[in-house]
């Protein structure tokens, strides 16, 4: 009977609980007919789209895919810890998982700086419409979860935090690493 409990449990309470999961999937639903919106749109102005994305810099955005990447292999070794009760380990994982998270931030940063600088704002052309939407909305998904890896990391630390909030956590994270997945081909490398 506890097998058949526990598959139960799986079925219907996914790793980070249901209401995470209905938050991640609006998320990606979000992003994806943003996604959308934005193809349809270049398939108006092909030329325009194209020589705009060109002056994005792939480099910077396969940077930010490893930052992100990393970051996401990080946080599920933090879970992974977490479970075999060795809070050391998962705290340092998970500092480890936030260092990425930062140092995407911090490369994003660097980008917008130059893209502001050579003009290519917000209304530059329907191209950087869509880049600093969807780019600028990621960012703020990549700061709330670098809130929330912040109040776990303490949860850890004081021996507090519980199985379901780690894993929502590390949901939340791997979202984040998932919708720049979308983002970076479609915005750096496709159009």
């Amino acid at each position: 009977m506890r097998n058949a409990e526990i598959n139960y449990k799986n079925i219907y309470y996914p790793p980070g609980g249901i209401l995470m999961w209905i938050l991640i999937f609006l998320e990606l639903i979000t992003f994806g007919v943003a996604l959308i919106v934005l193809v349809v749109n270049s398939n108006e102005d092909l030329e325009l789209f194209h020589q705009s994305r060109l002056a994005l810099n792939t480099t910077f955005g396969a940077l930010n895919t490893v930052f992100l990447l990393t970051s996401g292999f990080f946080m599920a070794t933090t879970v992974h810890q977490f479970k075999q009760s060795n809070n050391q380990k998962a705290s340092f994982y998970l500092n480890l998982t936030m260092l990425g998270g930062i140092f995407f931030l911090i490369l994003k940063g660097v980008e917008y700086y130059l893209k502001i600088n050579t003009g290519y704002t917000l209304g530059y052309n329907s191209f950087f419409t869509f880049y600093w939407l969807l780019t600028g909305f990621h960012v703020i998904h990549v700061l709330v979860g670098l809130v929330i890896l912040l109040f776990m990391q303490n949860g850890i630390k004081r021996s507090i935090a519980k199985l379901e909030d780690v894993e929502a956590s590390a949901a939340f994270w791997h979202m984040c690493d998932l919708i720049w997945l979308l983002l970076f081909p479609v915005l750096y490398l496709i159009l």
